[in-house]
């Protein structure tokens, strides 16, 4: 992706966010030279990777198959290892219309994935087998705002605003805006998207970015080469 287009889609989502009620944290707006100049202060933000992250999933085709999040808090693996402690985390997400996340699953994280605003969200799900692999033949079960839902093998659940459900580890997952862009929000347990992201099929987590013009704010996936951090954990 090119960066002056990433520079554009956080500008856009920023004030999406906005219109729905919700303002991003003070570390959203500063620049790369800011971030440089407190990255000592802001330690806890690096190294849980907070922050801006767009994704293409490497394929180059973003309106199609892409992602905006933004992370405002995350938790620590050692704590969600131990049982106690800082061991949930909270993303804002935008979803545009007919822009598919790809199927994918986690091994340790569980979230709840809830319609924040706008259009319709669309969760299309496939169980797994009995190694954990995807199952195209299998289904499973659900909780959508607390009451417990069976999906057949690849039903497309669909969520109004205000709609929510939680996917355990297992739970492989498509999703994307029908009708318009949404909003959305997830509250999970601890995010690592550098190793507990397990795609379907062999793609990428992160755009590889062209450097067209400067960056108006680091991705999370910048902060190793501009800041020297970013290891989940």
């Amino acid at each position: 992706m090119k960066r002056s287009r990433i520079n554009d889609i956080m500008a856009e989502a920023d004030e999406m966010i906005r219109s729905y009620g919700f303002v991003l944290p003070p570390f959203a707006r500063w620049t790369p030279d800011e971030f440089q100049a407190r990255r000592d202060d802001a330690r806890q933000v690096i190294e849980a990777r907070c922050g801006w992250d767009i994704t293409d999933y490497g394929a180059g085709r973003y309106d199609e198959m892409g992602l905006f999040l933004f992370t405002l808090r995350n938790g620590r693996l050692a704590d969600l290892q131990r049982g106690g402690g800082m061991c949930y985390a909270e993303k804002l997400l935008i979803s545009k219309r007919d822009q598919l996340s790809p199927m994918h699953t986690h091994v340790i994280k569980a979230e709840d994935i809830i319609n924040r605003g706008g259009a319709t969200l669309v969760i299309e799900l496939f169980g797994s087998d009995d190694d954990g692999k995807f199952a195209e033949d299998r289904g499973g079960t659900v909780w959508c705002d607390g009451i417990e839902r069976a999906y057949a093998p690849g039903e497309k659940l669909r969520f109004a605003p205000g709609e929510s459900v939680t996917l355990m580890p297992g739970d492989w997952h498509a999703f994307w805006g029908e009708g318009g862009d949404v909003l959305i929000g997830e509250v999970s347990t601890v995010n690592d998207d550098e190793t507990d992201n397990i795609f379907r099929d062999p793609i990428g987590r992160f755009a590889e970015v062209e450097e067209d013009v400067a960056p108006t704010h680091l991705l999370v996936s910048d902060y190793r080469s501009w800041l020297g951090g970013g290891s989940p954990g």
